[in-house]
């Protein structure tokens, strides 16, 4: 079958004697970098020296059915260069086939930057989304944190550190500066940090630099002080005041969090 094995995420007795046992008795490993697999094995010291094939996100697609025929013969087991595989790491095209194609599939868990933040931020834990690495270009990312504005759950990101100030900026642009938010880096390492504050604060203390990797976990929405009939009704309020219609709206939507499309759409129907 294909074996998903959890590897640490920073420090090396985050190992789980499962993952040991497993991996001094695979003949046949799938890894995301070769190298560091190779390097985890001595570090952890299993003598076993199995088989390492690369499987990373350049040639998973072509790979996953030649792998999936290793799993139908034997254990095949998959690795990413920390925690869990197919988490925002290569894997999941391959499980995929593997389901697809009547193989086995089973998990050795262990480690996930994920959850870890997640449990560290001091933020809502009963319901989360994890987002995955945030777009590179700004426009992507802008759009990406519009979309999640009125997002009720707790939200994880990837970020890189060398963005991590400009995301945070465009973060509180696009949710608002006081939303809650904590910056998480170099999980379980030695230099492991929380960061917690407003998105303000928050993108003004990595505008500074910020070294590791790094996990942006956000607060998600409040619930909306009022719902859109009411929305609507306040900027035609506003409009009778003598301020222009989209004025209106936007001041409206700034209070109430509601869309400004939304009311802008709803008081033109209104006054049809």
């Amino acid at each position: 079958m294909l074996i998903l094995a959890a590897t640490p995420i920073g420090n090396l007795k985050d190992a789980s004697l499962r993952l040991i046992e497993l991996l001094e008795g695979a003949e046949v490993v799938a890894a995301e970098d070769t190298r560091v697999t190779a390097k985890l094995l001595r570090a952890l010291g299993v003598e076993n020296r199995p088989r390492l094939i690369p499987l990373h996100e350049h040639n998973e697609r072509e790979k996953a059915a030649s792998l999936v025929e290793l799993a139908r013969d034997g254990d095949l087991v998959l690795v990413s260069d920390a925690g869990m595989p197919a988490v925002s790491d290569p894997g999941y095209q391959l499980v995929a086939a593997a389901v697809a194609a009547g193989v086995g599939v089973t998990v050795v868990p262990g480690p996930s930057a994920v959850v870890t933040a997640l449990a560290l931020s001091g933020l809502p834990t009963d319901r989360f989304t994890f987002e995955g690495f945030l777009p590179r270009k700004r426009g992507e990312r802008t759009a990406a944190f519009r979309a999640l504005a009125r997002e009720p759950r707790t939200m994880v990101f990837f970020e890189s550190p060398n963005r991590l100030a400009e995301s945070l900026t465009d973060l509180a642009a696009e949710l608002g500066a006081e939303r809650r938010v904590a910056v998480v880096r170099e999980l379980t390492k030695l230099y492991e940090e929380a960061r917690r504050g407003t998105a303000a604060e928050l993108a003004e203390w990595a505008a500074a630099g910020v070294k590791g990797e790094i996990v942006v976990v956000v607060a998600g929405a409040e619930p909306l002080a009022v719902d859109l009939a009411t929305g609507v009704e306040q900027v035609l309020e506003l409009v009778s005041d003598g301020q222009r219609l989209k004025d209106a709206a936007a001041a409206i939507a700034e209070a109430t969090g509601l869309s400004r499309r939304d009311l802008y759409e709803g008081a033109l129907a209104s006054r049809r």
